[in-house]
C-alpha cells in the first residue's frame, strides 16, 4: 500500500513522462507539481518506489519512467478517487452529434466510431461489431442482378447488413424469388442468428421442387453471411497515430504490433473477456493475452445489451493519457448502448 506522499510522486511522474516521454528527474516533479516536499525527499521516495518495482531507472545519471506496475497503481488509484475522468462538455457534445448525423446503419457506425476515437485519444481504435450470428434477424431479400444470379441480403435487428451473390437456375421466374423472399422473411424473423441452422437443416428434408431448392439455397447463403461477418467484424483505425509515438519509431517495435492489430481473429480473442467486465478495461503492458501487445495498453469497454454486444477500444503505448482515454471509451460505449437501444 503506498503512502499518499509516494502516490502523488508517482500519479506527478506519470503525468511528466506522458507529455515528455522523456525519464523524469526529482527537481524537474519539484518544480512542475506542488508536491510540497524537498527534491532530496523526492529522490528518496523515488528510489523507494524504484525497489518496490514502481519506477526504474534506464541509465545511472537519467530520471526514472514509469513500470507496468506504476501505470497499474496509478490507474487503479485514479479510479479509487474518481479523479480526472471526465471529458469537456464539448467533447461529449461532440461524440453524441456524431452518432445524430448517421443513419445507424451498423456498418457506418463501426467505421465512424473507429475515427471518432482515434482523433479525441491519438492512439489506435479497436471495434468490434456485435456477433452477427447472436443479433436476431428482421429480413431477408433476395434480389436478382443478372439472368441467373441474385443477391441474398440480410439484415439484423441492431441494423447490422450482410449479403451475398448466388447463381440460380436458368429460366427461374422472379415471382419465385419473391415467394422464397416472404417466406424466409416470415420464418427467420426475431430468429437468433444462430437459430438460422436448424431451420436450414429442416430445409433440407423438404420435397424437392424450384421453391425448396432455391430456400435451400438462400438458406445456405445466410449461414455463410453470418459466419463471414463474424469473421471480419473487427475494425481499427488510426495506425498512422501509433506510428507517430516515439516509442515506435523503430519498425522492429512496430511491426509485431502492427501484424496483431491486422488480424481480426487474434483481436476478437482479445477482445473476448472485455464482454463480460462490468466497467471500462485496463489492460497495461504484459497484462495483454499476446506478448507483441507487451508494450502497449489497451482501455476498452463493451457496449449495447443482450445479444447486441460489441467492444469498443483504444491501443496505444504503456505511456498512455489514461484518464483521457477511459473517459473517451466509457462515454462513446455509453452513446453507442444508446443508439442500439
Amino acid at each position: 500500500m503506498l503512502s499518499e506522499r509516494r502516490r502523488a510522486i508517482l500519479a506527478a511522474l506519470v503525468n511528466e513522462y506522458v507529455s515528455t516521454s522523456q525519464p523524469v528527474g526529482s527537481r524537474a516533479l519539484v518544480e512542475r507539481h506542488a508536491l510540497g516536499c524537498s527534491p532530496a525527499t523526492v529522490r528518496a521516495e523515488l528510489a523507494a518506489l524504484e525497489d518496490s518495482g514502481y519506477v526504474h531507472q534506464p541509465h545511472v545519471s537519467a530520471g526514472r519512467v514509469p513500470t507496468d506496475s506504476g501505470y497499474r497503481a496509478f490507474v487503479d488509484d485514479m479510479r479509487e478517487r474518481m479523479e480526472a475522468l471526465g471529458l469537456r462538455p464539448a467533447e461529449v457534445e461532440r461524440i453524441h452529434g456524431a452518432y445524430e448525423a448517421l443513419e445507424h446503419e451498423m456498418d457506418g457506425v463501426i467505421r465512424e466510431t473507429s475515427v471518432l476515437l482515434s482523433r479525441l485519444t491519438n492512439y489506435v481504435a479497436v471495434v468490434a461489431a456485435p456477433a452477427l450470428r447472436r443479433a436476431r434477424m428482421r429480413r431477408v431479400s433476395v434480389v436478382p442482378i443478372a439472368e441467373r444470379r441474385a443477391l441474398v441480403v440480410v439484415v439484423t435487428d441492431s441494423g447490422q447488413v450482410a449479403n451475398r451473390t448466388l447463381d440460380v437456375a436458368p429460366g427461374l421466374p422472379e415471382s419465385v424469388l419473391g415467394e422464397v423472399e416472404r417466406y424466409l422473411t416470415a420464418v427467420l424473423e426475431d430468429k437468433v442468428g444462430e437459430q438460422v441452422l436448424g431451420v436450414r437443416d429442416n430445409a433440407s428434408q423438404a420435397p424437392s421442387d424450384m421453391f425448396a431448392r432455391l430456400t435451400l439455397q438462400v438458406l445456405d447463403a445466410v449461414v455463410e453471411c453470418l459466419e463471414e461477418a463474424d469473421e471480419d467484424r473487427v475494425i481499427t483505425g488510426g495506425m498512422a497515430a501509433l506510428l507517430s509515438q516515439p516509442e515506435f519509431a523503430d519498425p522492429d517495435v512496430a511491426r509485431p504490433v502492427l501484424a496483431v492489430l491486422e488480424d481480426g481473429i487474434t483481436m476478437l480473442r482479445i477482445l473476448s473477456d472485455v464482454m463480460h467486465t462490468p466497467d471500462v478495461a485496463v489492460r497495461i503492458g504484459h497484462e495483454n493475452p499476446v506478448s507483441a501487445l507487451g508494450c502497449m495498453s489497451f482501455v476498452a469497454s463493451a457496449y449495447g445489451e443482450h445479444d447486441r454486444t460489441g467492444v469498443v477500444g483504444v491501443i496505444g503505448p504503456t505511456r498512455m493519457d489514461y484518464p483521457r482515454a477511459i473517459a473517451t471509451v466509457r462515454t462513446v460505449a455509453d452513446t453507442l448502448t444508446e443508439v442500439l437501444g
